[in-house]
C-alpha cells in the first residue's frame, strides 16, 4: 500500500502536469464585452510619442532579422519614462474613443507593460521565469493595470479585448512577448494613422523570416504561434499556409507553392535582449 507521501507527491506531480498543459493552450478569444464600446463619432486622439521615443532608444534591429530590446541600458529614469506613459494611458476612458484610437492604445498598453514587466524582474533568461501564481509561469495572468476601474491582465488585452473586437490575425504581429520567437517588437508605437501600414509590415516582416516559416526537404516548420493559435489562421493546416502565402516574397512563396500541410511546429522563449 503507498504511504501518504507517495500519494500527496503524485497527487501534486498530476497537478502540475494539468497546469502546465493548461499554460500551454493558448486561451481562445473571449470577449470581455464591457470594452466593446467605442465613440464612432470621437475624433479625440491619443498622443503615443513619449513611447515612440521610448522604443526608438532602445529597440535595435539585429542581422537575424530580430528585434532586441536594450533592456540593460534602461536607467531609472527611462523606467520612470515608461511607467508614466502607462500611467497615462490607464487614466484615458477609452471607451469613449473610435475604433482606430482604441486599437494603437490597446497595443502600446500591452507592449509598454510587457516590457516594464520584464525591466521589473530583470536579468532573467525568458519571460517565463516570471511568475503568476502556483505551477503558472510568465506575467500573462497578473493585474497589471488598472482602466476605467478594471482590473486587467495582458491575458485579457489580447484575447479578450484586441483579438476578438478586431478579429484581425495580424494582432499576433503586433503584440510582443519579448521572446526571440515572438514577431518583432516594433521600433515605433502604434497610431490610428500607422495602424493599417504598420500590421501588414509587421505580418510581411516575421513570414518572411525562418522562425515563422522554413521549408526543406518539401516539409513545413512554422512557428508555435500558428499551433496555438490556429483558429485565427483559418482552423487548419491549409488556412494557415494560405496566410502565409498572402505576405510570402518570392523565395517563401515559391517553397510553399507544392506544400499542403504542415509538418512541424516551434518557438524560441529566450528572452530578445540585446
Amino acid at each position: 500500500m503507498k504511504s501518504w507521501r507517495q500519494l500527496a507527491g503524485a497527487c501534486l506531480a498530476l497537478m502540475f502536469l494539468s497546469s502546465f498543459s493548461v499554460a500551454l493552450a493558448a486561451p481562445s478569444a473571449r470577449l470581455w464585452a464591457y470594452w466593446s464600446a467605442h465613440d464612432p463619432d470621437s475624433i479625440a486622439t491619443i498622443d503615443h510619442g513619449v513611447w515612440n521615443d521610448w522604443l526608438g532608444r532602445f529597440v535595435f534591429a539585429s542581422p537575424d532579422g530580430i528585434n532586441r530590446v536594450a533592456y540593460a541600458s534602461v536607467t531609472r529614469a527611462d523606467r520612470t519614462q515608461l511607467r508614466n506613459y502607462i500611467d497615462k494611458l490607464a487614466a484615458f476612458a477609452i471607451r469613449n474613443y473610435s475604433r482606430a484610437q482604441q486599437r494603437a492604445y490597446w497595443i502600446n498598453l500591452y507592449n509598454a507593460l510587457t516590457i516594464d514587466s520584464i525591466l521589473e524582474h530583470y536579468p532573467l533568461e525568458s519571460i517565463r521565469d516570471i511568475s503568476s501564481g502556483l505551477f503558472s509561469s510568465g506575467p500573462w495572468g497578473l493585474k497589471l493595470v488598472t482602466i476605467e476601474g478594471k482590473k486587467l491582465t495582458l491575458d485579457d488585452i489580447e484575447h479578450r479585448i484586441l483579438r476578438p473586437i478586431w478579429r484581425d490575425p495580424r494582432i499576433h504581429y503586433a503584440v510582443n512577448c519579448a521572446a526571440l520567437g515572438c514577431p518583432n517588437l516594433q521600433p515605433l508605437a502604434f497610431t490610428a494613422d500607422n495602424c493599417e501600414s504598420l500590421l501588414h509590415a509587421a505580418a510581411r516582416e516575421f513570414i518572411n523570416n525562418p522562425r515563422a516559416a522554413r521549408v526543406s526537404d518539401n516539409r513545413l516548420q512554422v512557428s508555435s504561434i500558428y499551433h496555438w493559435f490556429e483558429q485565427d489562421f483559418g482552423g487548419n493546416d491549409r488556412g494557415v499556409i494560405a496566410h502565409l502565402k498572402q505576405y510570402a516574397g518570392s523565395d517563401l512563396a515559391t517553397a510553399l507553392a507544392a506544400i499542403e500541410r504542415i509538418s512541424d511546429h516551434d518557438y524560441d522563449w529566450q528572452i530578445n535582449a540585446r
